[in-house]
């Protein structure tokens, strides 16, 4: 029996974090600089029900019998089990590594459920769509983060740019012309949840004053929108700037993400901002030829490491 492999991409909130919670909009993007692979492999001489899964960048070695019963790997293969009894499963090991960093905002936990839930229902022989994919992540995420807003699932399953709206059914993006997104990890892990009650506090202590920069935010998701399909990518980097001066003023940036927001755009770079929750993770920019170059300036400042994605239509 052959082995069944697949790959999901990381994330990254291109517009609108912290604002989306409030009813703006947000458009995310996949990353396939950072990617997660899973590869199942029957195991013939051992009795059915054993299904023994190694994740070294995590140090985890197991079997699914062994894992706590909330425990999000071995939810992601309920899932797919549904009400079938895992002991009448055909042997199987399962290798899962990961390039995304976990806490930087980068989805690394919904691109390993999707990834499981591909290569796991393959071994299986269910062909799954995308759409159910991200449905059984998202089941997922919910022990992950409580209540997700679904982006994460919704990007990395069906590998496209979306514009979501709370709501709202999600939009896929056309990409009027590709551009290039440089990504740089601060070294700090994000503090969402502490980013996201501190943005509530503030909120509540103050909310015209935090609306207003809500409804800015929205602003610049929208017009971002319009540039992204009508093939205006270079005039994105303005709206960067500010959404990340916005971000600075909801106090959920921190010195390291700062100092990479100029140290990129003195190097270059179209425009930049922080990316996902904030307190930390990683930082992008808008680049284009001068891309490596902008890279190794982050490094030579503190960056611990960087990627290049690419924002396209998916083949």
């Amino acid at each position: 029996m052959p082995a069944f492999s697949a790959t999901a991409p990381g994330k990254i909130i291109l517009f609108g974090e912290h604002a989306v919670v409030y009813g703006e909009p947000a458009i995310a993007v996949p990353v396939f600089s950072n990617q997660v692979r899973v590869v199942v492999t029957a195991q013939v001489k051992k009795k059915s029900g054993e299904i023994q899964i190694e994740a070294p960048d995590i140090s985890l070695s197991t079997t699914f019998e062994k894992l706590e019963i909330d425990h999000p790997l071995r939810a992601a293969l309920k899932v797919v089990l549904g009400d079938k009894d895992p002991t009448e499963t055909p042997a199987c090991s399962i290798q899962i590594s990961s390039e995304i960093p976990v806490s930087s905002g980068l989805g690394s936990s919904a691109a390993i459920s999707a990834a499981i839930i591909r290569a796991f229902s393959a071994f299986l022989g269910q062909r799954l769509t995308d759409e159910k994919i991200s449905d059984f992540a998202y089941e997922v995420e919910k022990i992950h983060h409580g209540t997700p807003s679904g982006i994460d699932n919704t990007v990395i399953a069906h590998q496209r740019p979306v514009y979501y709206q709370k709501g709202n059914p999600f939009q896929f993006l056309t990409i009027g012309k590709p551009f290039s997104i440089l990504i740089a990890n601060s070294g700090k892990p994000g503090h969402t949840r502490e980013a996201v009650k501190h943005v509530q506090d503030g909120w509540l202590n103050d909310p015209d004053k935090y609306n207003q920069i809500f409804s800015r935010i929205g602003e610049i998701s929208n017009n971002a929108k319009e540039l992204i399909e009508e093939g205006q990518p270079d005039k994105l980097g303005e709206l960067m700037d500010l959404n990340h001066e916005l971000l600075q003023a909801l106090v959920v940036s921190s010195p390291e993400l700062d100092q990479m927001v100029q140290t990129a755009k003195e190097a270059g770079a179209l425009g930049a901002k922080l990316s996902g929750g904030g307190m930390g993770g990683h930082m992008i920019a808008l680049v284009k030829d001068d891309a490596e170059r902008i890279a190794e300036k982050l490094l030579l400042s503190g960056a611990t490491s960087t990627g290049i994605t690419t924002v396209k239509n998916r083949n």
